[in-house]
């Protein structure tokens, strides 16, 4: 057997292949280049349930650690991967990300239930080797970072089976909570200190792409404007009022001449008030 068929085949002596060999993606486009997802923060009962199917086992506590630390503190899912055990201080309530984009240092801040479920999974981590607080939990590369493609995937696979009809990525729970903030009454300049934007038109933008709120409301709250009264044609104007003084002078009143009511949008019919010999032509004719 040459040195060539040997390396065409695994450990087991199947064939293997074409995909498993060095340069085989080589000069090739990713599959979603070019693709734009528009931001569609999901709404917390769909991350709640995501949460819960992961269940309550090491990965399925890891994953929900990693999902309350991307909504709750809004995070980027590579510098959650990079935070390690020592970076969280639930007495402060915060996280030190110590990478951020553009190799940033920042604190973030996080509630009560992130933590509740990041203790969680720390119960658990401080059975493996110390590190990333997000690791690998079996195999020889136990206790190394967690990559983010794996995480992303998990993500992925745990919506669809939660019936979550919408994209589940991991930017995705950013964006929720930059929502919730901004919902809150948060200000625009906190929000951008917790997301890490170095410009404060950068979060502006931001909330204005994915918050509609306030265009949702300014449309729902509008006031309903009924149609405009029909106006009344000035020949039907004259004939009531010149029957109102027909009647009027039937009865042995004096001579008096009527203005109809009218709507605030109707204008009177002529310039000037009809006399009782224009009256009377008018109801004759």
């Amino acid at each position: 057997m040459s040195d060539t068929s040997i390396l065409l085949l695994d450990a087991a002596g199947r064939r293997r292949s074409p995909a498993t060999f060095p340069g085989f993606l080589a000069g090739r486009s990713p599959r979603n280049k070019g693709m734009e997802y528009p931001a569609d923060p999901p709404r917390a009962e769909e991350i709640i349930l995501v949460m819960r199917q992961a269940g309550g086992d090491r990965h399925g506590l890891r994953i929900r650690a990693l999902t309350a630390v991307l909504w709750r503190g809004g995070l980027r899912i590579s510098e959650a991967l990079a935070l390690n055990e020592t970076d969280v201080d639930e007495r402060r309530g915060s996280l030190l990300i110590r990478h951020g984009k553009g190799d940033k240092r920042r604190e973030a801040g996080m509630d009560q239930f992130g933590f509740e479920q990041l203790n969680a999974w720390l119960a658990h981590r401080v059975l493996l080797p110390p590190g990333p607080l997000f690791c690998v939990i079996d195999g020889a590369t136990r206790g190394r970072r967690w990559s983010a493609t794996a995480a992303r995937s998990e993500l992925r696979q745990l919506a669809i089976q939660a019936g979550v009809r919408r994209r589940f990525a991991p930017h995705q729970l950013r964006h929720a909570h930059a929502v919730e903030l901004a919902r809150e009454g948060v200000a625009v300049n906190i929000i951008q200190r917790q997301l890490g934007h170095t410009d404060l038109g950068t979060t502006s933008t931001y909330l204005q792409g994915i918050d509609p709120t306030e265009i949702i409301d300014a449309v729902r709250t509008r006031t309903t404007h009924h149609p405009r009264h029909r106006r009344t044609h000035p020949l039907t104007l004259a004939r009531s009022r010149a029957a109102a003084l027909i009647d009027h002078r039937s009865t042995g009143g004096a001579p008096l001449l009527l203005r109809p009511s009218r709507g605030p949008n109707q204008r009177p019919p002529h310039r000037r008030c009809l006399g009782d010999k224009a009256v009377a032509s008018c109801l004759l004719s």
